[in-house]
């Protein structure tokens, strides 16, 4: 291990997980995560439109994983308003690498290793979400 890099332990990241942010048009964008012991994960995605109301909902599942300070995740399945679409495990753009930037009992926080986008997802205990 490098002197820089810093170690989390899986199970900070057991639960789930909230956040929600404007997207560059200023529509709501909503994300819950739900991530388990067993190393399968959760994510639905929800897209607002102008009044608030649900435009788009998708579910995406498959495995996830963190060694080190890299938190891993490879999307087998999706459910885009409620249609199911099996993931192509040949294609790239269902293997995913961050690198961990805070990972505490409150706060996720990473960043994608090739885009750089960095995502900031917040604890949920018992439907509420922590801030």
């Amino acid at each position: 291990m490098t002197k820089n890099m810093q170690s989390y332990h899986r199970t900070l990241l057991f639960g789930k997980w909230y956040r929600s942010e404007r997207d560059d048009e200023g529509y709501m964008f909503t994300e819950f995560a739900e991530i388990s012991s067993d190393g399968r994960y959760e994510f639905t995605f929800i897209q607002h439109d102008e009044h608030g109301n649900v435009s788009e909902q998708s579910v995406e599942s498959g495995d996830w994983g963190l060694v080190g300070d890299i938190h891993f995740t490879i999307s087998k399945s999706e459910f885009i308003n409620d249609e199911h679409y099996a993931a192509d495990l040949e294609h790239d753009d269902n293997y995913h690498a961050y690198r961990v930037l805070t990972l505490n009992s409150q706060i996720f926080e990473y960043q994608h290793i090739l885009s750089n986008e960095v995502f900031i997802l917040r604890r949920v205990i018992d439907n509420i979400a922590l801030s």
